[in-house]
C-alpha cells in the first residue's frame, strides 16, 4: 500500500502556520465531534526546539542561535523546564534521552533513570499485614524517592556530545528562577498546584502555597532557593549535587520522610550510554528506549502485531481500527507486565517477544468480531528464543491474586512528566523524556534548595516476586519512550510524550497515523487517542466518535464513561533540508524553528 510512503503530504500552507486547528482524515464520515485538538507548528532549516512551555522553548532556541548544538539546546531547555514546569521534571528526577549524531550516523541512549538506594528492599511498599500500601500514600513516602539522574545526564551528554559548558546553559534557568526574567503561572500549573497542595512539605508549600493561598494563573513564580542551587552547580559543578552539601540535604530530606537514601547512594549514581531498541513497520525503523523502559520492546511488539491487519483499509476512527488496537494493547501489556524489568538485573525474552512465529500466534487470538482479550494471560516468548531466564523467575498469576493481577489506580498510569525535542543545523537530534513521576513527585521539596524529589520507585511492583520487584540499585520499569523514526537509514522524525503507561500507546498511534493512514504530522498528533492495558477499561479522548464507542461496547469492550486527555506530544519531522516542528495543544506546547 502507498500510505507508508506519503509522510507529510500536507499542503504548503500547513507547513508555515504557527497554530492550526486540525481535523483528522475522514473524520466527518465517522461522526466525530468537530472540536479538534490544536497543535502549534513551525519550520526551519537551521534548527528546531519543541517543548511544553514557551519560555523553555525560547531558551533552547537562543542556544541554537548563539552557536550551540541540539544537545546544548536540550540541556538548557531542561534547566528552564525545571523552573517553569517544576511539577513535571527537574534535577530531582530522571529520564531517558536519545541523541542522534549526524556526523557519526549513530543513535545513542543516555539512560538517566532513577535507581533504588542500597537500603531498598522488595517488601518496602507493603504494610504490616503484607499488603501493598495504598497508592496515594505510597507516592508521598521517602521510600518512593529514587536516586536522581537528570543532572548527571546533562553533564555526561555535554561532555560526550555538546559544545557548551554546563555553567553557560544553566544560567537562563537561574535568571528564570530568580525572577530576573519573569515567569508567570499558567492555568495548567495553577490547576496542578491546587490538586496536589495537600502532599507538599513545608518547603514546597512556601513556594507554591505562600501564606496558605495557592498560586493562581497570572501570578509571578519566583524560586530563589532553586536559583541559589543552580548558582552553586554553576560554580562548583555537579559534584555539589552528588557528593557535596546539596547531596547531604537531599539524603536528609528523604530520610526525614522514611526513606533510606544516603549521600553514598547519590555519589554512586551514573548514567548508562546505550543503543535504543528497534522495531520495524513497512519501510520505517522505529528506535525507542530499551529496558528498563518497556517502551522499545512493547512498541516494537505492537507494530509487529498490527502491521498484518492493514489498518489503512479501515477508517481511522472506525470501530474496526479501535478494536484491533485495543486487543493488541491487551496482549502486549500482558507480556510487558510478566517479563520486563531492569535489564541489568533481569533477563527478558527480547528475541521471543518479537519472533515472527510468536507474534503470529499472539495475533491469532484477536477475534475481529468479539472482544476477548481483557485480562489476557501472557504468552511464552521464551519458547521462541534460545536460553532460559536465570536472573529472576517470572511471577505467574496464580502466585499473585488468584486469576487477577494487582491493579493500580489509573492515576498511576498517567504518571506525569515532560517531553522535549531539539534539532540543529548539522542534523543532530535529541528526543528527551524527563520526569519526577506524579505531578510534583512525592511533594517533598529539598529544604533551602528548591527542587522537588521524584516518586519514581512506585513504578516498581509493590508485591515482591516478579521481574519488576524492588531491589537495591535497580531501575524501576518505565514506559518512557523517546523515539526517533528512520526511513531508508535517514532520520524521519523525533517523537515523545508524557503519560506513564499511556506513553506507549500514544507514541504508537502517532506513528500509525503517519505510516498507515497517511496523515501529516500535525494531524497525526492531534488525532484522538485511546488507551488500554491488560485491564478491561478502555480510555478514550473526547473526539473519539460516539458511534465507534457504541460499536466497541457491543463487541464487549469496557468503555469508560467519560473522556480523558492522553499524552502531550512534541515532535520534529526531518524533510529534505528542512525541519518541521509540532507541539501538542493538549498542554501549552511551544515550537520555534530557525
Amino acid at each position: 500500500m502507498t500510505y507508508r510512503r506519503t509522510f507529510l503530504k500536507g499542503s504548503a500552507a500547513t507547513l508555515g502556520a504557527s497554530t492550526l486547528p486540525v481535523s483528522a482524515v475522514r473524520a466527518s464520515e465517522t461522526g466525530a465531534d468537530r472540536s479538534e485538538q490544536q497543535v502549534r507548528t513551525d519550520t526551519g532549516s537551521d534548527g528546531m526546539v519543541s517543548t511544553v512551555h514557551p519560555r523553555a522553548t525560547e531558551v533552547g532556541a537562543d542556544v541554537l542561535r548563539t552557536g550551540g548544538n541540539a544537545i546544548d539546546a536540550a540541556v538548557a531547555a531542561q534547566f528552564a523546564l525545571n523552573v517553569v514546569q517544576p511539577h513535571g521534571s527537574g534535577i530531582g528526577g530522571g529520564g531517558f534521552m536519545l541523541v542522534y549524531i549526524a556526523e557519526e550516523d549513530e543513535l545513542y541512549s543516555i539512560d538517566n533513570r532513577e535507581r533504588a538506594p542500597l537500603g531498598a528492599t522488595p517488601e518496602m511498599f507493603l504494610d504490616d499485614a503484607g499488603e501493598p500500601i495504598p497508592f496515594k500514600e505510597r507516592i508521598t513516602l521517602g521510600e518512593a524517592v529514587g536516586v536522581p539522574g537528570t543532572l548527571r545526564a546533562c553533564d555526561v551528554a555535554l561532555k560526550r556530545f555538546g559544545t557548551c559548558e554546563l555553567s553557560e546553559l544553566i544560567t537562563p534557568g537561574i535568571e528564570l528562577a530568580s525572577g530576573e526574567c519573569s515567569v508567570t503561572v499558567d492555568e495548567h500549573l495553577a490547576s496542578v498546584i491546587e490538586a496536589e497542595r495537600e502532599k507538599f512539605n513545608d518547603a514546597a508549600r512556601s513556594v507554591f502555597v505562600p501564606d496558605g493561598e495557592p498560586l493562581q494563573a497570572g501570578d509571578e513564580l519566583v524560586q530563589p532557593a532553586l536559583a541559589d542551587t543552580f548558582r552553586q552547580i554553576r560554580a562548583d559543578g555537579i559534584g555539589s549535587f552528588y557528593t557535596g552539601e546539596i547531596a547531604t540535604a537531599t539524603a536528609d530530606a528523604v530520610q526525614k520522610h522514611g526513606g533510606s537514601m544516603t549521600v553514598d547512594d547519590l555519589a554512586r549514581y551514573n548514567v548508562t550510554i546505550d543503543h535504543p531498541d528497534a522495531g520495524e513497520y513497512g519501510d520505517l525503523t522505529v528506535r525507542t528506549q530499551s529496558l528498563p523502559s518497556s517502551g522499545g520492546l512493547t512498541i516494537a511488539q505492537l507494530l509487529a502485531l498490527l502491521e498484518a491487519f492493514d489498518l489503512g483499509q479501515y477508517e481511522r476512527r472506525s470501530a474496526e481500527t479501535y478494536h484491533r488496537l485495543i486487543e493488541a494493547f491487551h496482549l502486549a501489556y500482558a507480556d510487558r507486565g510478566e517479563y520486563m524489568g531492569d535489564k541489568a538485573l533481569v533477563d527478558a525474552p527480547w528475541q521471543g517477544l518479537l519472533d515472527a512465529e510468536y507474534v503470529d500466534q499472539r495475533r491469532s487470538l484477536i477475534d475481529p468480531d468479539s472482544a476477548e482479550l481483557a485480562g489476557a494471560d501472557p504468552g511464552d516468548p521464551w519458547a521462541y528464543q534460545p536460553g532460559d531466564p536465570y536472573r529472576v523467575s517470572t511471577r505467574k498469576r496464580s502466585e499473585t491474586d488468584g486469576s487477577k493481577r494487582l491493579k493500580s489506580p489509573f492515576q498511576s498510569d498517567l504518571g506525569q512528566t515532560t517531553h522535549f525535542t531539539t534539532a540543529d543545523s548539522e542534523g543532530n537530534l535529541v528526543s528527551w523524556t524527563s520526569t519526577i513521576e506524579q505531578f510534583f513527585g512525592t511533594g517533598i521539596m529539598v529544604p533551602e534548595h528548591g527542587f522537588m524529589l521524584n516518586n519514581e520507585l512506585t513504578d516498581f511492583d509493590a508485591k515482591p516476586g516478579g521481574p519488576n520487584q524492588v531491589e537495591p540499585t535497580k531501575r524501576p520499569l518505565s514506559s518512557t519512550s523517546p523515539t526517533i523514526v528512520f526511513k531508508d537509514g535517514e532520520p524521519l522524525m523525533t517523537i515523545g510524550s508524557p503519560g506513564g503507561k499511556t506513553i506507549i500507546t500514544t507514541i504508537l498511534q502517532v506513528i500509525l497515523n503517519v505510516a498507515e493512514f497517511g496523515m501529516s504530522l500535525p494531524d497525526a498528533v492531534a488525532e484522538p487517542r485511546i488507551y488500554a492495558d491488560v485491564d478491561p477499561a478502555v480510555v478514550w479522548e473526547g473526539t473519539v466518535p460516539a458511534t465507534a464507542r457504541r460499536q466497541l461496547g457491543r463487541l464487549g469492550h469496557d468503555i469508560e464513561e467519560t473522556a480523558t486527555p492522553l499524552g502531550n506530544v512534541q515532535a520534529i519531522a526531518v524533510r529534505d533540508e528542512e525541519y518541521f516542528g509540532v507541539a501538542d495543544g493538549r498542554r501549552d506546547g511551544s515550537v520555534i524553528g530557525l
